[in-house]
């Protein structure tokens, strides 16, 4: 399975560091040790050459004892000495205890020293009975070989030491490493994580809409460095996307204040229009027919007028953040009434009902979310073929209250699903009207729902097209209990 790298830069460099010093370490560790190993060999080797075979050559002789020492010859202990004649051993020993013990070789054995040149350079071979030992071999003077060696244990012994305690040295450096590269690397991209954490924040700011308070620049303290120049630029970069917001927000502004205004001076002038276009109409006296047909123009158009600035003066009020009623509304009695409305509206289409047994109770403006559903029925009414079948769905649960308006017809078009809350957007490419609209109706149901802190979607294809609306319910216990 191959390693994981940490996903973090810290982690990152941190490893990278501790993963050098410990190759470093271990060729450190491996270098001293071969060395060491070699030094010592080569003083096994001094020691061999300045025996000069006397252990060796003293196996052709009877052995002589010194009172005081004890052996004549003066061998360390372990040392080894063989004779060779034709190649073949005849006598061989070890010192054990100040005394000659005599060593029994095996065939490979016999092979080995049988093989050594007798030049008095050091070899290493393995007696099968003693273990590594470090030989030499110089011509005696009687025609014969004479084999001369020391233990290569103590060697061995010495650099396994040396090893335990480099492992030990170097684990310890690296442990010690790894915990203060951690605080070191994380003291060091402090200045990139609060890049991060900016980033983060402004990730996080609603900016497609609305006024937004950007994060304060990112602190610099070196822009020499790769930090400093990461900060810099995204302080730049902020810099951009605050004032484009601001320039955006103010061109909002400006838009939704005129919106507001050209409403509201339009409503008086639109009414007194229609006032007297009904006043003209109850005119008593003969009115020729085409003046009567003029008259009944100005009038549906000053009522179609009239409720295109109601629209626009609503959303422009929400658009101001000006806030709705918050008062208990029965969203049962509400639905039922509103598709009450839309069957003696649209008597061709079939209107069914799919409503809880309890009823459902939200905080909101009673009047903006009879607006609401209306808009959604009448927007099904009107995009719909006669015979469409429409159901309306309210249900409770996980406190929210969940309104579906879901009808069979032909469906809205793919690329205008995305769009269709927006205002005067229209899906006339495939959906007939009855009846003209002003394109505001689901924009005002996407403003309203969200005034009262729901939530809005649609999914639609041919022969089936769902509006959900998500309002939070009421609870008893809750703050807004009271009305």
């Amino acid at each position: 399975m191959k390693p994981r790298l940490p996903r973090t830069l810290s982690g990152q460099i941190t490893t990278g560091v501790v993963l050098l010093l410990g190759v470093a370490c271990l060729t450190v560790a491996l270098v001293t040790a071969l060395a060491l190993r070699g030094f010592l060999i080569e003083r096994l080797d001094q020691q061999l050459v300045s025996t000069e075979g006397r252990f060796a050559a003293s196996l052709e002789h009877e052995r002589r004892q010194d009172a005081d020492n004890g052996d004549t010859r003066g061998q360390s202990e372990g040392t080894f000495g063989a004779r060779l004649l034709d190649g073949t051993p005849t006598r061989t020993a070890v010192v054990r205890d100040r005394g000659d013990t005599p060593v029994t070789l095996s065939a490979a054995d016999r092979r080995a020293l049988g093989g050594l040149p007798d030049n008095a350079s050091g070899h290493t071979v393995r007696l099968s009975a003693l273990g590594p030992y470090r030989l030499t071999a110089i011509p005696g003077d009687d025609g014969d070989v004479l084999v001369t060696g020391l233990p290569l244990r103590p060697v061995e012994q010495t650099v396994h030491r040396l090893a335990a305690v480099e492992a030990v040295v170097f684990g310890g450096a690296l442990v010690v490493t790894g915990v203060l590269g951690v605080l070191w690397v994380r003291l060091s991209l402090r200045p990139l994580h609060r890049v991060t954490a900016t980033a983060a924040r402004v990730a996080e700011l609603p900016l497609a809409g609305g006024e937004v308070a950007m994060p304060a620049p990112v602190p610099v303290t070196d822009p020499r460095s790769e930090v400093g120049r990461v900060g810099t630029a995204l302080n730049r970069m902020l810099g951009h996307v605050g004032r484009s917001l601001e320039r955006r927000q103010a061109s909002e502004e400006r838009l939704r204040h005129f919106a507001a205004d050209a409403s509201h001076e339009l409503r008086t002038p639109v009414a007194n229009v229609r006032g007297h276009a009904e006043l003209a109409l109850r005119h008593q006296g003969p009115v020729p027919a085409e003046v009567r047909r003029a008259l009944d123009r100005i009038q549906s158009e000053s009522v179609r007028m009239s409720g295109l600035v109601d629209d626009l003066l609503l959303l422009a009020r929400i658009d101001a953040g000006r806030a709705l009623s918050r008062d208990p509304v029965d969203l049962t009695r509400l639905v039922l009434d509103a598709t009450d409305d839309a069957r003696a509206a649209g008597p061709g289409h079939v209107w069914l009902l799919d409503l809880p047994e309890e009823s459902v109770t939200v905080a909101g403006d009673e009047h903006r979310l009879h607006q609401v559903v209306g808009n959604l029925l009448a927007n099904a009414r009107t995009h719909t073929p006669a015979g469409t079948r429409v159901v309306v769905r309210l249900r409770p649960g996980g406190g929210a209250a969940r309104l579906t308006v879901a009808d069979d017809g032909p469906g809205i078009p793919g690329d205008l699903v995305p769009e269709v809350f927006g205002r005067f957007v229209r899906a006339d490419r495939s959906r007939s009207r009855g009846s003209g609209g002003t394109g505001l109706g689901l924009s005002i149901v996407l403003a309203v729902v969200t005034a009262h802190g729901g939530t809005a979607e649609v999914t639609s294809r041919s022969g089936h097209t769902a509006f959900t609306l998500d309002f939070p319910v009421l609870r008893p216990d809750g703050p807004d209990a009271d009305g």
